[in-house]
């Protein structure tokens, strides 16, 4: 579960978030809108731990960020571009950064390669992917160490009509798996097909819709 409580961020003199509480269930996919610049991905920063709120407290499935952990725990992330080596394969790319914590295996790595419908023996240097397969690789990289949480930020950008439908397919298939998933999107077919709760921000405020 996901609670926050009188959250807000400031930066200097300008507040990007207004004081807000937000819960979120277990094995559910909630969904964020909002124009570009309305906080989705500040608010999405503080949950995984990337920024410590002004006010109010982020607590992830019991542990307070910022004084219990730095990092939500077991959270995949997808928070704006996809930073890979470019010279590097996507396999490549992603046992590196699967060697940091020593989670996972080879074998699972490629596992989630397939998942997002990429070849893990594809040799192609990710420098020369398209727009949608560094994307693609991006969601991967997120859920291969088979997190209970998924923060996802616009994980539709850059894909064709095959690969929104493909991550439709993956993300109901990791909330059926008891998954609780976070999901910004500018695409109102992906929010209202996907989503369980519906949240707007706008201008730093955020308001339920559904």
């Amino acid at each position: 579960m996901i609670v926050l409580e009188n959250v807000s961020k400031t930066f200097k003199d300008k507040t990007v978030l207004q004081p807000l509480d937000l819960t979120v269930e277990r094995g559910t996919i909630t969904g964020f809108i909002g124009r570009n610049g309305s906080g989705k991905t500040v608010l999405f920063k503080l949950i995984c731990g990337l920024l410590l709120p002004s006010t109010g407290t982020v607590t992830v499935d019991g542990v307070r960020l910022g004084r219990d952990a730095d990092f939500a725990p077991d959270t995949g992330v997808l928070i704006e571009t996809p930073g890979f080596i470019g010279y590097e394969s996507g396999l490549r790319n992603l046992r590196d950064l699967a060697a940091i914590r020593k989670k996972i295996n080879t074998a699972q790595v490629k596992d989630a390669i397939r998942a997002v419908g990429l070849d893990p023996e594809d040799k192609k240097r990710v420098g020369k992917y398209s727009l949608g397969m560094r994307q693609r690789l991006g969601i991967a990289q997120a859920i291969m160490e088979d997190p209970a949480l998924l923060i996802l930020d616009e994980p539709m950008n850059g894909l064709d009509k095959d690969g929104v439908a493909d991550m439709r397919v993956l993300f109901r298939a990791l909330r059926n798996e008891g998954k609780t998933i976070l999901l910004a999107s500018h695409s109102a077919e992906d929010i209202d097909l996907l989503c369980d709760a519906v949240y707007e921000l706008d201008n730093g405020k955020m308001e339920r819709k559904r």
